[in-house]
């Protein structure tokens, strides 16, 4: 965890191991098949032409690997704003929850508890992007779970 504090210009999570080492060794993989490949055509093709495919295939395996996770924690994120809303939004627009977007659930999580119900009505009037809400949060609530 950074020891800056979260705003909208830092919130962005890194993870070093996976952006900086995983994924450019398996797409340096992917490179170096492509070019045994080429040099290799005429002696071994059914061999390069494996490689490639290995390669690429590992490299789809390591994006989905990182992916789903995500997915899994945007689902929780989506149910747990769902429900601060529904504890601290006023009546009439408790029943407009359903009509937020899995984007603007996300990016509503960093608005604090007294900018939430303002915040929350101009993204459904105005169909603010995720962006938007961010841009638009005066006292950001980091979340420092996400990974």
């Amino acid at each position: 965890m950074s020891a800056a504090p979260q705003s909208y210009s830092h919130h962005t999570r890194w993870d070093p191991i996976f952006h900086f080492f995983v994924l450019p060794v398996f797409a340096l993989a992917v490179i170096v098949a492509i070019v045994h490949f080429f040099l290799q055509i005429h002696r071994h093709p059914v061999h390069g032409f494996f490689l490639v495919l290995l390669a690429l295939a590992a490299l789809i395996a390591i994006f989905k690997i990182r992916m789903n996770p995500l997915k899994v924690q945007d689902r929780v994120i989506r149910l747990e704003e769902r429900l601060r809303l529904a504890a601290l939004l006023p009546e009439p627009l408790r029943a407009r929850i359903p009509e937020l977007t899995e984007s603007q659930l996300i990016a509503l999580r960093f608005a604090s508890d007294d900018e939430l119900a303002a915040l929350a009505t101009k993204a459904l009037n105005e169909k603010l992007s995720s962006d938007q809400i961010k841009k638009s949060i005066r006292n950001w609530r980091p979340d420092n779970w996400r990974v």
